[in-house]
């Protein structure tokens, strides 16, 4: 980890409508990422780390995310607090369109660490972004989730597996894969 700066936390919608798994393509894996999503967010503020919360003002009318939905809003366990900003977009990546880039870099920030919905979307994409643009990035497998996938053929892919190969392409090159307990301790 780079030292210079503290790590930001950087909490990729977690919000309300992605509960709604028949919407996103069925069963979903890491039914524990919330709780470590928690945990993580509980020990940045702990040690007053800062936490950057994107969300996702989905454009399409259909979508549980769209602005002014009920599914729009922050699950509760990963509600902002105090001055801990909300970057707000429209696109699966969080530094597209936002100003995160200029922010982070503004703020001195170096070190990423990654935790949100969804691991094949605006995770992967956040992700992939943070570290072209330079950033030290982590991602937290236990902390992030993937949905079923229909493969233009009709198979079913499971999120399990989703989960996995979207980890495999990822790390290495645009991040380091940790669990929570592994980047708690790194930390």
């Amino acid at each position: 980890m780079n030292h210079e700066s503290y790590p930001c936390l950087l909490c990729v919608d977690i919000q309300k409508g992605l509960d709604q798994v028949e919407y996103y393509g069925g069963k979903r894996n890491n039914p524990e990422a919330e709780d470590n999503i928690y945990v993580l967010i509980d020990f940045w503020r702990s040690k007053k780390w800062p936490i950057y919360h994107v969300k996702h003002n989905s454009t399409h009318f259909d979508s549980p995310l769209r602005a002014g939905q009920p599914g729009n809003e922050f699950k509760d366990c990963a509600l902002p607090k105090g001055s801990e900003p909300i970057i707000e977009k429209s696109v699966n990546s969080a530094f597209i369109g936002t100003g995160l880039d200029s922010l982070l870099k503004g703020a001195g920030i170096r070190t990423i660490v990654i935790c949100g919905l969804t691991t094949e979307h605006c995770i992967s994409t956040t992700t992939r972004m943070s570290g072209n643009l330079g950033f030290e990035t982590y991602l937290i497998e236990d902390a992030i989730a993937a949905f079923d996938k229909k493969t233009l053929s009709g198979k079913i892919i499971p999120a399990d597996q989703v989960h996995e190969i979207e980890l495999c392409i990822l790390n290495g090159e645009f991040c380091t894969v940790k669990s929570t307990k592994e980047i708690l301790q790194e930390f």
